[in-house]
């Protein structure tokens, strides 16, 4: 059985963006009639709105999106908050570093940026250099506070066969480099914890933007570290403002709760989704094959 989710984060409202991507997975998973799993991503503490979890729920459910399990319905995966799972996160980490997968790293942002080199993937960090990198497993850790850890990359190519973009490959070390996998004040990454939390609900299926491509093979890295299974993954096109920048503020309000609020039908954004991406708004006769595998540019309805 197919198990896909909906894994939003609550750094603030959801918008035209995020509802085309949960909208196309919402039609996979009706036409595999898959298990379907909200989780709440809140690892990224700083950023996190207290109001935005719930906001989520009440988006996601007047577009007529369903799930299986969540946090507002339960099941067999709870919880399925990301802050009620850390000591996972923690089982994992310990794991990795027993492995030596992973190192203790006090360099700082401006550290990377001044010695790194440019990575091959769009949108993404420099390369890091390698400067912490002799540590291994029984050396003395640095003062707590001051270090994150740091993924080893592999020299190995990785490659997986993309949903939407079909054969992709890459060889971490060179093109992307080693990587943080906790914050230095010890809460788990994304990278970690989506890896962690997918393989312990059994995902096999994610479809998530195509801006994620170069983390999906730091994640591949990372489920071959613990011993798991990956999923299928789908990266879908992003939505572009008329500039062709990601869909952001800069292009106005564009937050669903806003389209709720001004009496927009749930239906003019579902049929706005399913013309972009070349599929049914009912999610007839749904298929990767039929998906636009370009980026949609949005001005407005009208």
């Amino acid at each position: 059985m197919i198990t896909s989710r909906l894994a939003p984060s609550p750094t603030g409202a959801q918008h035209l963006g995020n509802a085309r991507t949960y909208l196309i997975a919402h039609w996979s998973a009706l036409h595999s009639q898959a298990n379907m799993i909200l989780r709440i991503e809140d690892v990224d503490s700083p950023r996190i709105k207290p109001w935005a979890t719930a906001q989520v729920i009440e988006d996601l459910r007047w577009l007529g999106i369903t799930w299986n399990e969540g946090p507002d319905v339960g099941g067999p995966h709870s919880p399925y908050v990301q802050t009620e799972r850390m000591s996972l996160y923690r089982t994992s980490l310990d794991r990795l570093i027993e492995a030596d997968r992973v190192y203790p790293c006090v360099c700082t942002r401006k550290d990377i940026e001044e010695a790194g080199s440019a990575p091959h993937f769009e949108h993404e960090s420099p390369i890091y250099p390698g400067t912490c990198a002799s540590w291994q497993n029984g050396d003395q850790l640095p003062e707590p506070g001051k270090y994150c850890w740091r993924f080893r990359a592999g020299s190995d190519n990785v490659a997986f066969d993309d949903l939407v973009l079909g054969q992709q490959s890459c060889i971490p070390k060179t093109s992307l480099g080693d990587f943080p996998i906790t914050q230095k004040n010890g809460q788990p990454s994304y990278q970690l914890a989506v890896v962690v939390d997918d393989a312990a609900m059994g995902i096999t299926e994610v479809v998530r933007g195509n801006d994620l491509l170069a983390s999906t093979f730091r994640q591949l890295e990372i489920y071959a570290a613990l011993d798991a299974i990956p999923p299928q993954f789908a990266h879908v096109p992003l939505v572009r403002g008329p500039d062709g920048r990601r869909l952001a503020k800069r292009h106005g309000d564009t937050r669903l709760s806003h389209y709720r609020d001004r009496g927009v039908a749930p239906e003019t954004i579902i049929r706005w989704a399913a013309q972009t991406s070349g599929l049914d708004p009912n999610g007839e006769g749904f298929s990767w094959s039929k998906l636009s595998r370009e980026d949609v540019i949005f001005d407005d309805f009208s």
